[in-house]
């Protein structure tokens, strides 16, 4: 299921003991492009800090009621590690918080979750890293902040990015066009610019995108036959198939 980071933000957070509050905004990081953690806006409960909450904690999305199901108690995210709501994420913070929920790290072997967003959530197939896996340092990046940047196609600019389109069955993540994280080239945080190694003509002739559409796999099927890419589906099934 696909939803944008704009209509999930305000979505009440339900835990398995009562309601902990409402989506404030997501991190992603930089070098792959999903969701790391919700960021919730606890409304006064546990003051002062930031509520992180990983895709492995993630159970469902009510789209009709406009809640996001956490299978964790209030007790548990009460007693995760804590971070003041005004520091960076850092990965001392984050070995910690994977630690405490006995979650494998996501920068570490197939636990990473890209290219492909498959998440392992069976214990028995989480597998320790490699020295070199251990080497790459994420750096997360707010979908709030980053909702406005320019787009930079390979020959010109084309516009600012409206929104991000999150994956919440796997958590991965005006005249409105798509473009797939995959298809970005680099970003320059410095100048605000997100660049995307596609001609401008091509993403301006692509399959047009409102918000009141909904992305079913046909538009996705005909989206990325319009860019000559592959779907990202594909990769999903074979990590699927590879798990069984």
């Amino acid at each position: 299921m696909l939803n944008t980071a704009k209509i999930l933000k305000g979505y009440k957070l339900s835990s398995l003991d009562g309601e902990i509050g409402k989506v404030k905004e997501f991190y992603f990081d930089d070098r792959h492009w999903a969701i790391r953690y919700l960021v919730a806006d606890t409304g006064g409960w546990l003051t002062g800090r930031q509520v992180l909450i990983s895709p492995y904690a993630l159970a469902a999305v009510n789209k009709e009621e406009h809640y996001i199901s956490v299978n964790l108690t209030k007790k548990q995210i009460e007693d995760s590690p804590s971070l003041d709501s005004d520091k960076p994420v850092s990965q001392q913070f984050e070995e910690s918080y994977y630690g405490h929920f006995g979650w494998p790290l996501y920068w570490a072997g197939p636990n990473m979750w890209g290219p492909n967003p498959f998440i392992v959530r069976d214990r028995e197939k989480w597998s320790g890293s490699t020295k070199s896996e251990k080497a790459w340092n994420p750096h997360l990046r707010s979908t709030h902040v980053v909702s406005g940047y320019h787009v930079q196609a390979a020959d010109g600019e084309v516009g600012h990015v409206e929104d991000l389109i999150i994956d919440t069955q796997n958590w991965w993540p005006g005249n409105k066009l798509l473009v797939s994280p995959r298809w970005i080239e680099r970003v320059d945080w410095s100048e605000s610019k997100v660049l995307v190694n596609v001609p401008r003509e091509t993403i301006k002739e692509s399959p047009g995108y409102t918000s009141e559409l909904l992305l079913t796999r046909d538009y996705e099927t005909r989206l990325h036959r319009h860019y000559n890419r592959k779907g990202y589906w594909a990769d999903e099934q074979a990590a699927l198939e590879h798990s069984r």
